[in-house]
């Protein structure tokens, strides 16, 4: 689990892995003591029956046993995260001195270990912590190479291989389970998008609806002024043009609430961009921008649904000329990749959009326009994946940006 991010549900998976943590440990480790002390020197060759004279004796458990009121406190207070850390190290260091006091200076061959090793183990996996995993298989190889070393016994190396080999077993869960809770969390956030998004495309539908019947009546009005007051025609163009931005967020609005069929036909990719061109010229000539069109080889026709694509490149033109409000040059390039992948792109000069930015780009609602919806170019990506293409975006501050749409030549169905 990260532990960096300290949410309740998390804290309560914790505290539930560190309290099971405990009881198996003292179990394990209390039992194991038993059977190698009383049990197994009763009925085989092996195991020891000097308990509780060599080593720390009872004083063993003593400092085993008060690991467990110091990580109860660290519960309580709310950080169980580092209880497993102090179990670990407390244990090593307890063993460490132990071992010190039953074989060194002794020509008694090295025997020693206890099951709850495996538990630390083995538990790693449970807490999902990469981390742990680590600081648990060097914290065991180092006990037995320091152990080894000091008491120059070749012994420690079996309990060495073994923990090598475990560790990588116990390696192999923790990214089963990383892999698992990743797929999981991947699920949710997907589900979580498409709810939200599903509860926003009924509110745009809605809103949609409600402002385009208005808004029909309001243009025609305004056009019938300008015919009755011809010479006062200087602000109606402006009327009607604002009135056609409104109706473009209404489109963008339905086309979320409501998807439509994408409908394929041959269409020339010339002729979308040329019509898109004569819709966006206005504005970009009003901001001193200057659009060039260039088209370096001969385009066949596509399979699109000409209406949408045409929705597309207005609003991709439209963030670029609002880009540049003093002006520059926006290029606009079309080309073949291999004679079956159209590119577009659409290159700006303006102000551009930092990294962080353009992660969220085509999130419902950001943008980085002072009076932008967002949803320009969320819908832009839905209509292009309905095609079976992509955009992408890059973009450097005070450099400009470049949008390049993919597109294939033929549908397949």
């Amino acid at each position: 689990m990260n532990e960096g991010i300290r949410s309740p549900k998390l804290l309560f998976e914790e505290k539930k892995a560190i309290k099971l943590f405990l009881w198996l440990f003292y179990f394990f480790f209390v039992t194991f003591d038993i059977f190698w002390y009383f049990v197994l020197p009763k009925y085989t060759s092996y195991g020891k029956n000097d308990f509780p004279e060599s080593g720390l004796g009872y004083w063993l458990y003593f400092w085993v046993f008060s690991l467990l009121p110091i990580s109860i406190s660290f519960i309580k207070k709310g950080n169980p995260y580092l209880v497993k850390y102090i179990f670990l190290l407390g244990y090593l260091l307890i063993d460490i001195i132990d071992n010190l006091l039953i074989y060194f200076g002794t020509s008694i061959p090295f025997a020693s270990g206890n099951i709850v090793e495996l538990l630390f183990l083995f538990f790693s996996p449970i807490f999902v912590n990469k981390k742990y995993f680590w600081t648990v298989s060097i914290g065991i190889v180092g006990k037995y190479l320091l152990l080894g070393i000091v008491l120059q016994d070749a012994n420690v190396l079996p309990p060495i291989i073994i923990t090598i080999i475990l560790s990588a077993i116990a390696f192999i869960l923790l990214i089963r389970f990383y892999s698992y809770i990743s797929s999981l969390t991947s699920v949710h956030e997907e589900l979580r998008q498409k709810e939200k998004l599903a509860v926003i495309g009924r509110m745009a539908a809605a809103i949609g609806h409600e402002i385009r019947n208005p808004l029909s009546s309001l243009k025609g009005f305004t056009q019938l002024q300008q015919e009755r007051n011809p010479s006062t025609n200087e602000f109606y163009p402006i009327m009607i043009q604002e009135i056609d931005r409104i109706n473009l967020i209404v489109n963008d609005l339905m086309y979320l609430g409501k998807p439509r069929v994408t409908e394929f036909e041959k269409a020339s990719i010339e002729k979308v961009i040329a019509y898109t061109l004569s819709i966006t010229q206005q504005q970009a000539e009003r901001q001193g921008v200057t659009i060039e069109k260039m088209m370096p080889v001969a385009i066949p026709p596509i399979e699109c649904d000409e209406k949408q694509l045409k929705q597309v490149f207005i609003n991709l033109i439209k963030n670029a000329i609002e880009s540049m409000s003093e002006g520059g040059t926006i290029k606009i390039i079309t080309d073949l990749l291999q004679g079956q992948k159209l590119h577009i792109i659409i290159q700006d000069e303006g102000i551009g959009i930092d990294d962080e930015n353009i992660l969220n780009l085509g999130e419902p609602f950001f943008t980085t326009k002072k009076d932008g919806t967002g949803l320009g170019l969320m819908v832009s990506n839905q209509i292009i994946r309905d095609h079976n293409g992509e955009i992408n975006i890059e973009s450097n501050l005070g450099k400009g940006t470049k949008i390049t749409v993919k597109l294939p030549i033929s549908q397949k169905s």
